[in-house]
């Protein structure tokens, strides 16, 4: 079966970005001119993917507003002769059907897919995680509907990590099949170095079988009370088989600052228009982060956090 749809979860708190995120949605932040939800829809669209259901919360009606038509914003546009930036507006709309449905209780990721349910119907789907973004987006997508095509089952998008980092993510037990390409024996949330069977995190790309639903209807509340995806995962991984896709190129964690900044500059500098002016200007930082301190005169005070 061609899958058509996808859910896209975006109903978070964005707690790791407050103040900013108490009126603004964190997938709303600016990674160069786009907002990170829309590499997400641009990644479903390429894919072939028909019709996006994005989860939201209250506070998020930004979303809806960005992926709607702006005949004024566009028409100025045209008027002033900027038609390929009118254009560039117009299309953010057009990319494929995008509808919403709210969370209206953030009860954790498990819970938020739920409320897709009768949107997505008895067929299968991706879900997204728009955090996370892959360098070769709608191509990780591909491969794993080619895989789901040839093996059926779940399928999540997967990568390496560092020893340090296993602790913060859902760890496969894989077993290879081919390049790039595993079964999942077992999935564990989190685990301890000891306790994780290998190095490979599930990250934010999965292909799911609408049975997922029934199996998260009837998982209990988990860590922090909440409905966690990975729960039901366990479960679900009892009764059919689930595979695992290995994804090429680098992969971006867009859900902390730290991650967001990371993803800001590595994407800038490989843009062709800014990129070598932005390697100029952090090469021109660096060399006075590393020149020798200015005394300051009598005259001349130091300002804290204040080149001089």
């Amino acid at each position: 079966m061609k899958i058509r749809k996808a859910v896209i979860a975006a109903a978070g708190w964005g707690t790791r970005f407050l103040p900013l995120t108490k009126t603004m949605p964190k997938e709303m932040l600016p990674l160069l001119n786009k907002p990170i939800i829309q590499y997400s829809i641009e990644e479903l669209a390429g894919a072939g993917i028909e019709m996006a259901v994005v989860i939201t919360s209250q506070g998020k009606r930004a979303i809806e507003d960005y992926f709607d038509r702006s005949p004024d914003l566009e028409q100025m546009l045209a008027e002033k002769g900027m038609v390929e930036k009118s254009r560039e507006v117009r299309d953010v709309c057009n990319m494929l059907d995008v509808c919403y449905v709210r969370q209206k209780e953030q009860l954790g990721l498990g819970h938020a897919l739920l409320a897709a349910r009768n949107m997505i119907g008895n067929e299968p789907f991706v879900l997204v995680l728009p955090d996370d973004l892959f360098e070769y987006g709608e191509q990780v997508l591909m491969r794993m509907m080619d895989i789901h095509r040839q093996y059926g089952g779940c399928v999540l998008a997967s990568a390496r990590v560092a020893d340090k980092d296993v602790t913060r993510y859902g760890i496969i037990g894989p077993e290879e099949l081919s390049n790039r390409v595993y079964r999942v024996k077992n999935l564990i949330e989190k685990p301890s170095l000891a306790e994780a069977p290998s190095n490979l995190a599930v990250m934010g790309r999965y292909i799911l079988t609408p049975d997922i639903f029934e199996i998260l209807m009837n998982t209990p509340p988990g860590r922090n009370q909440e409905i966690q995806l990975t729960d039901g995962l366990q479960r679900l991984l009892k009764r059919s088989p689930m595979f695992a896709y290995e994804a090429e190129g680098e992969r971006y964690d867009a859900g902390s600052l730290a991650g967001w900044l990371d993803a800001t500059f590595a994407m800038a500098l490989k843009d062709p228009v800014i990129g070598p002016e932005l390697k100029q200007s952090i090469m021109r930082r660096l060399q006075l982060d590393n020149a020798p301190a200015k005394t300051a005169s009598k005259d001349q005070p130091v300002l804290p956090g204040i080149l001089n």
